[in-house]
């Protein structure tokens, strides 16, 4: 979620549902997270999730310090305090470190703003990596990245959350396997064994 589209997104939920509560949850895949949560609650989201700093970034959610400190001193200031937050950071750093070796940080060592691309949700992307890994095909993932786009368009450029997200990651894993293009998927469904969730969802 870009800040702009935020703003658009969240003016209009907040014109239309004036007593609704909002939440917003976001991942910080293509590094622009703090900025969206901060459109975001300028457009009157009341709810944003975030990860301590130690914790934060990439695939996980957006700086909560980050997100304290933009807002303190303004009509949106969360009353949290930074120094607190940075506490907890500190001691989530070392725990963190215990867990270095499962670290998914194989091919992803910063955000990356082509999630606005290929749009692999955040929640999804170091899973389909290490799919990609246990099937042999992890010096194949820029090419992965790419086919998820190509397969999203062809399901019809879906809503991706669990378990649609899975069908797009199959479809672009399968596309990659047998060395498919878009045009390739369309002119031979009939005789392509497609995964099973992904031909359930191109049936429909």
């Amino acid at each position: 979620l870009k800040p702009q589209a935020a703003t658009m997104l969240f003016t209009a939920l907040r014109e239309k549902f004036p007593d609704l509560p909002l939440h917003l949850h976001t991942h910080d895949t293509s590094g622009a997270g703090v900025a969206t949560i901060l459109a975001a609650a300028r457009a009157g989201v009341h709810i944003a999730d975030a990860a301590v700093d130690s914790m934060s970034g990439m695939t996980s959610q957006p700086s909560l310090g980050a997100v304290v400190a933009s807002l303190e001193n303004s009509p949106l200031d969360t009353g949290l305090s930074l120094r607190e937050v940075s506490e907890l950071s500190e001691y989530w750093e070392g725990a963190r470190s215990l867990y270095a070796p499962f670290e998914a940080t194989a091919t992803m060592r910063s955000g990356s703003a082509d999630v606005y691309v290929h749009e692999i949700p955040g929640g999804q992307y170091t899973n389909l990596h290490f799919q990609a890994f246990s099937l042999g095909l992890s010096d194949k993932w820029p090419l992965i990245k790419e086919k998820y786009a190509e397969a999203n368009r062809l399901l019809g450029d879906i809503v991706k959350v669990t378990p649609s997200s899975k069908v797009v990651g199959d479809l672009a894993q399968f596309m990659v396997q047998n060395n498919l293009s878009e045009t390739d998927v369309l002119e031979r469904a009939d005789t392509l064994s497609f995964p099973r969730r992904s031909s359930s969802t191109l049936r429909v």
